[in-house]
């Protein structure tokens, strides 16, 4: 016991005169960034600003919202004495954080944020989401950032109009997103089922506009079970029926075939039909899938629950910087989201490695006002512990109201 508390205690005391944001890049793996900086040689040539410092600059950005390079610039640069102690090492100029947006590869980023996704699904593993199911579910969807045609051609989707797309594969358990890939507005959402790497025995959610059945075959063949609705069109022969308890909600359960011209050959197998009613919304829903086992009510829980993805693009458009961006190129953008994407799980990492009984949003608000402040906030020696301490640091700080 006495060990336990001088060990704590000198954790405690290396961390005094240390800020905040020096404290949470101990959460990151260095020697991890490192390996994908050398796999795609992103310091090559490089003398002064590395991967590193655009890395933290970007973080810092996402962290306090920051609006344009020369905000990050100038915020930067009036804590000109702190910047070593957090981190820094090159000197924060805009036009050198630009130049590196635009030429710096950025799957760098987008490897490490894959490193940092399997930290938090780790910490995240037993997390419940309304199922109980032992296999994994995703929710695969996208959400389109309109851009001005004149700045972003690249994203061209419409006459006048351009757009970037973030498709995202999101982990349910612990609503961790764990694939993201960024498109021009013109690429049809259902081609990126094809960039899937499908996990055998896992269930994906999926809605109608991902309706292609010779992927959704692909689906089978991998093993891999999916949930989707229905389109009205759909023909196909029903093999047999199963009984339901239509008290809760399910009217139908039902094995079909696919008798469409084209649809019968894409998907030659049969398929799982579920009619549901929902009496809050007075909706009646169809369902498809290619599980047999589960339960008709489990199936469209499930279908339920891809709602959280929904949840996850609103969060991310109203709390982190991916509607506005720092660079116009298709490169810089993709850093960018890839970055943005690296401090959502960043700040889902602190909120469980502290056992905060926080929000997200709560955390990152937090954060967002404190980054300079040179208070220890690991071992669980930040006092954001519970709901109540963080109202009075929100109302001590007159910064925002809960």
């Amino acid at each position: 016991m006495i060990l336990l508390f001088s060990t704590l205690f000198w954790r405690q005391l290396m961390n005094l005169g240390r800020t905040v944001f020096s404290q949470l890049l101990d959460l990151l793996p260095t020697y991890q960034f490192q390996i994908c900086v050398d796999r795609y040689q992103g310091n090559r040539y490089v003398k002064d600003f590395s991967c590193w410092d655009q890395f933290l600059c970007l973080v810092f950005a996402q962290l306090t919202y920051r609006r344009s390079l020369r905000d990050i610039e100038t915020c930067l640069r009036s804590q000109q004495p702190k910047l070593y102690h957090m981190g820094f090492r090159g000197q924060v100029s805009r036009n050198t954080l630009a130049h590196a947006n635009e030429v710096r590869d950025w799957r760098i980023y987008a490897d490490f944020a894959q490193v940092l996704i399997g930290m938090a699904r780790d910490l995240y593993r037993d997390e419940s989401f309304g199922v109980e199911l032992c296999e994994s579910v995703y929710a695969f969807d996208s959400t389109t950032i309109d851009l001005c045609l004149s700045l972003f051609p690249w994203g061209q989707f419409r006459r006048r109009k351009s757009a970037v797309k973030l498709h995202t594969l999101l982990d349910l358990q612990g609503s961790i997103p764990t694939s993201v890939y960024v498109t021009g507005g013109q690429v049809h959402d259902v081609n990126l089922l094809d960039e899937l790497l499908l996990e055998a025995g896992a269930f994906y959610l999926l809605d109608r506009g991902y309706v292609d059945f010779a992927r959704l075959y692909a689906f089978t063949q991998a093993c891999a079970f999916f949930v989707t609705r229905a389109k009205k069109n759909l023909q196909f022969y029903r093999c047999c029926s199963r009984p339901v308890e239509r008290s809760t909600g399910v009217q139908s359960d039902q094995t079909i075939v696919l008798t469409g011209v084209r649809t019968a050959q894409r998907y030659p197998d049969p398929l799982r039909r579920i009619g549901y009613f929902d009496p809050a919304k007075d909706l009646r829903l169809i369902f498809l899938s290619n599980n047999f086992l589960l339960p008709a009510l489990i199936i469209a829980q499930l279908y339920r629950a891809r709602w959280q993805v929904e949840l996850f693009f609103r969060w991310i458009k109203q709390h982190l910087r991916i509607k506005a961006f720092y660079g116009t190129s298709e490169n810089a953008v993709k850093t960018q989201v890839r970055v943005a994407l690296s401090v959502y799980v960043l700040v889902a990492v602190v909120k469980k490695r502290l056992g905060l009984d926080l929000s997200l949003y709560k955390i990152l608000q937090i954060l967002s006002v404190t980054i300079f402040e040179k208070n220890p906030i690991l071992e669980g020696s930040l006092n954001f512990a519970d709901e109540t301490e963080s109202l009075n640091l929100g109302k001590q700080l007159n910064l925002f109201e809960f």
